[in-house]
C-alpha cells in the first residue's frame, strides 16, 4: 500500500479519492471485505500501541477501559459488517403497484463515493474507525480528520492507516481548527461528524455551501429518571458506570438525574457505594481516566464554583480514605461528585457537563419530570429506571430523545441492529448496523418497464378512453 504524502494539499488527497471514486462505481464484495479484513488486522495487531497512545493523551486512562470502550465496540461492529455485508449490498426488490405492472421494480445500493469523517476525541478510536469501516464497507472512499486534542493517538492512526490502506482508499488528514473547517468545506458525498453541538454548527455551515448531506452526531443534556418503583441500589451501580465511564466524557452519559422529592439522601448514600465498588481509590487509579486538558478540567471546577456560589449543595464522593481523612484526587482526576439544590440558569444545567458531575433534580409528579425534560432541546439518550410499566410507557411516549435504554445505562450503544443518533441539537443522522450502511449508501430506484406496458394509456390527447382507466383506479386506489 502507499503512504500518503503528509504534504499532500488537502484538495489534492480529496480529488485523488473523488477521482477513483468516479473510476470504480462499483465496488465488489471482495474488495470491500478486504478492506474490513485489514481494519481488524490493524486492530489487533496495533491495539495496545494504540491503547497507549490513548493513555498518553488523556494522562490517566488504562489499556483496559480502551478495550471495552474502544475496541471491543469496534471488533462487535467490523463483524456484523462482515456477517450481513453480502445481503446488504445485494439489490432489494420491491413490489409494483397493480397499475404499473408488469413492470418490474428494485432499489440498488451503490457507494456515495467520498466520505469525510471528523472524529472527536473522548473515544478516539471507536468514533472515527467506527464510521470509517462503515464507510469503507459500503464501498465508498474516507478521508479521515482525527481531533488535534489527542495527538499521540491521531499522529499513530495516520502511521497506521497509510500504511494499510492506499491514499485514495483511505486517508488521514491531522491539523486544528482551521484545518477543520477547511476540510468540511470540502464538496464530500458526505460528511459525518461527531462532537459538540456548538462545533457541530459550524461544520453543517460549511458543508451547505457544496449542498453536503451530512451527520451530525453530538451530544446535549441526557436525563436520567428514577420512578418511585425503583430499587435505588441496583439503579445508582448502573447509574454510576454509566456516568463515570470515562470520568463522564461520554456523550450519552447521564446528564442530570430526576429524583422522587425526598429520595437525595438515599441516592448519595447509594450513589457514594456504587462509586466505592467500581473506583475503590480514585487517584492514581488508572480505571478512572483524568480530564483530557487542564482547560477541560478549569471548566468543570468553574461550573461546580457557580453552583456553591447560588446555594448549591456539593457533595463530592471520595471513596479512598486514610487515617480517618478523604484523599483528594490529583492532577486531573476529578472525583465524582453530586450537585443538590441547583437553580435555573446555572450552566450545570444549561451546558453539556461532560465530566463526572451529576446534578439531582428532584420532582412531586411524573409530569413534573417530563415537563423538565420536554422544556430543554431534545436529548441525545434517555435513562428510566423502575418497575412500574405504566410509568415507563408515559415517558417513552412523551419524551423524544435520540435513544433509550430502560433499567441500565449507555446500553443501546452497543446494540448493533439499533440506529444510534440524535434528534434536534444532539444531531441528526444515524448509524450503527444496515441503518450505518444505509447511511453511507445510495439506494438507487430502478423500474424495469415491460413490453406489455400500458402506460400509453395515460397519454394525451385526453378523451374518453382516459376518462373510463381513471374512473377503474379510482374504484381500485
Amino acid at each position: 500500500m502507499t503512504q500518503a504524502p503528509p504534504d499532500l494539499p488537502l484538495r489534492a488527497l480529496f480529488d485523488a479519492q473523488f477521482h477513483a471514486s468516479r473510476a470504480q462505481i462499483e465496488v465488489p464484495l471482495t474488495l470491500r471485505h478486504d478492506r474490513l479484513r485489514r481494519m481488524r488486522a490493524l486492530i489487533d495487531a496495533h491495539g495496545t500501541e494504540l491503547a497507549d497512545a490513548v493513555q498518553a493523551d488523556f494522562g490517566v486512562r488504562s489499556r483496559q477501559l480502551t478495550e471495552v470502550a474502544d475496541f471491543f465496540v469496534l471488533r462487535a461492529l467490523l463483524s456484523d459488517l462482515k456477517k450481513h455485508l453480502a445481503a446488504w449490498t445485494r439489490p432489494q426488490r420491491v413490489a409494483t403497484p397493480i397499475y404499473l405492472q408488469p413492470a418490474r421494480a428494485h432499489i440498488q445500493r451503490q457507494p456515495l463515493g467520498v466520505v469525510g469523517i471528523i472524529g472527536p476525541w473522548n473515544y478516539p478510536l471507536q468514533l472515527t474507525l467506527g464510521p470509517a469501516a462503515t464507510a469503507l464497507a459500503a464501498g465508498n472512499r474516507v478521508m479521515l480528520k482525527p481531533s488535534e486534542l489527542t495527538p499521540h493517538t491521531s499522529a499513530l492512526l495516520a502511521t497506521l492507516l497509510h500504511q494499510a490502506f492506499a491514499a485514495d482508499e483511505l486517508c488521514v488528514v491531522q491539523g486544528g481548527a482551521d484545518v477543520a473547517h477547511d476540510f468540511a468545506s470540502l464538496p464530500f458525498d458526505h460528511l459525518f461528524f461527531t462532537g459538540s453541538t456548538a462545533v457541530g454548527r459550524k461544520v453543517a455551515a460549511a458543508a451547505a455551501a457544496n449542498l453536503t448531506p451530512t451527520t451530525l452526531e453530538l451530544g446535549g443534556k441526557s436525563p436520567c429518571i428514577i420512578d418511585p418503583s425503583c430499587d435505588l441500589a441496583s439503579a445508582a451501580l448502573k447509574i454510576a458506570h454509566g456516568k463515570l465511564l470515562n470520568a463522564g466524557q461520554t456523550c450519552i452519559a447521564p446528564d442530570y438525574l430526576l429524583l422522587p422529592s425526598g429520595r437525595e439522601a438515599e441516592f448519595e448514600q447509594a450513589f457514594a457505594g456504587a462509586v466505592a465498588r467500581l473506583f475503590p481509590t480514585i487517584a492514581g487509579n488508572p480505571d478512572y481516566a483524568a480530564i483530557l486538558s487542564d482547560r477541560h478540567h478549569a471548566r468543570l471546577q468553574a461550573m461546580l464554583s457557580e453552583a456553591q456560589a447560588q446555594g448549591a449543595r456539593v457533595a463530592e464522593i471520595v471513596p479512598q480514605v486514610q487515617a480517618g481523612a478523604p484523599i483528594a484526587a490529583s492532577g486531573r482526576q476529578m472525583n465524582p461528585t453530586l450537585v443538590f439544590n441547583t437553580q435555573p440558569g446555572l450552566r450545570l444545567l444549561k451546558e453539556e457537563i461532560f465530566g463526572p458531575i451529576l446534578p439531582v433534580l428532584t420532582y412531586d409528579r411524573l409530569d413534573d419530570a417530563i415537563g423538565v425534560i420536554n422544556a430543554g432541546p431534545r436529548p441525545l439518550a434517555l435513562y428510566w429506571f423502575g418497575s412500574d410499566s405504566a410509568a415507563r410507557e408515559r415517558v417513552l411516549q412523551q419524551t423524544v430523545s435520540g435513544g433509550v435504554t430502560v433499567n441500565d445505562t449507555l446500553m443501546h450503544i452497543a446494540h448493533e441492529n439499533l440506529p444510534f443518533g440524535g434528534v434536534g441539537e444532539s444531531g441528526w443522522g444515524a448509524y450503527h448496523g444496515e441503518t450505518g450502511f444505509l447511511r453511507f449508501t445510495l439506494q438507487k430506484p430502478v423500474l424495469l418497464q415491460s413490453r406489455f406496458a400500458m402506460g400509453s394509456l395515460f397519454y394525451p390527447p385526453y378523451g374518453a378512453r382516459f376518462d373510463q382507466v381513471m374512473g377503474l383506479l379510482k374504484r381500485w386506489l
